[in-house]
């Protein structure tokens, strides 16, 4: 899935016959277009939030030939019971898992105003990944070896096909600063079927009624030692073909809930 930097006073995660990992293919991703609405489900007192609702598009399209993009934007509206602001985060990457790149661009705006951009290209070595940055500033910066959000869902699922239950990965998807990677563990339940009353399956379309399982990824800084504590976890049920549904973004202090409210699926590239 996605990683989100969310922007309070959100990421990516993302979605070859000719390039194999393990058992799965990019070809089995659905490109498709996936609309969530966003809801306040807990808040702590620290938060400083009294409310906030938004939605969130996710657009996952591309092929092996060509490479694997996402757009990405998430609006809030944040209440802190003093003020109201409007937070919006729009990502753009781009994902060649045949030559092993990868490219970043997210704008973060607070009352449309831009507070920051991150740019950049990855690139998975022997040695690891090397990040070339160009904005906020121009800088490299060599980082442990990693991989990629799409890269990272395909493991997700072949694992979750072969019945296991738990993984850790290192996974660099250029959000924050661009600079750094994080560690990230899985957990996947077992595959189940949708609830008759479940509405959040209703929206899911062909796939109302289809299998999937639930799984939560936390995330955790790449530096941390001990019991650290994530910086952020995200729980959902997954398709086999990568759409989710019924998300649970958890940032500490506060909660979303994210339901499908639309979902279009798109017709697979072909490779020339």
């Amino acid at each position: 899935m996605f990683r989100s930097t969310f922007v309070p006073a959100f990421c990516t995660v993302a979605f070859i016959a000719a390039l194999p990992v393990g058992s799965v293919s990019a070809a089995g991703l659905a490109p498709h277009r996936a609309v969530y609405d966003l809801q306040l489900k807990d808040a702590s007192e620290r938060s400083g939030i009294a409310g906030m609702y938004g939605r969130m598009v996710y657009e996952f399209n591309g092929n092996a030939c060509e490479g694997y993009t996402v757009s990405f934007r998430f609006v809030t509206q944040i209440n802190t019971g003093e003020e109201t602001r409007l937070t919006d985060q729009q990502t753009t990457t781009y994902e060649d898992l045949k030559n092993r790149s990868f490219r970043f661009l997210t704008r973060s705006f607070t009352d449309e105003k831009l507070d920051k951009e991150v740019r950049g290209n990855a690139q998975d070595e022997k040695d690891g990944v090397n990040v070339e940055l160009t904005s906020p500033d121009t800088r490299a910066v060599a980082l442990a070896d990693s991989i990629f959000p799409t890269e990272h869902m395909m493991e997700l699922i072949e694992r979750a096909k072969k019945g296991e239950r738990f993984f850790e990965a290192r996974i660099f998807d250029g959000s924050d600063s661009g600079d750094k990677t994080l560690m990230t563990t899985t957990i996947l339940g077992k595959e189940e079927m949708p609830a008759s009353d479940d509405p959040d399956a209703a929206k899911a379309g062909s796939f109302a009624k289809q299998s999937f399982w639930p799984v939560t990824i936390a995330y955790y800084n790449d530096d941390a030692t001990g019991d650290a504590l994530p910086i952020y976890r995200m729980s959902f049920k997954l398709y086999e073909n990568g759409i989710t549904r019924d998300l649970t973004m958890d940032y500490g202090d506060f909660v979303l809930s994210g339901k499908l409210a639309n979902l279009e699926v798109f017709q697979p590239g072909e490779c020339k």
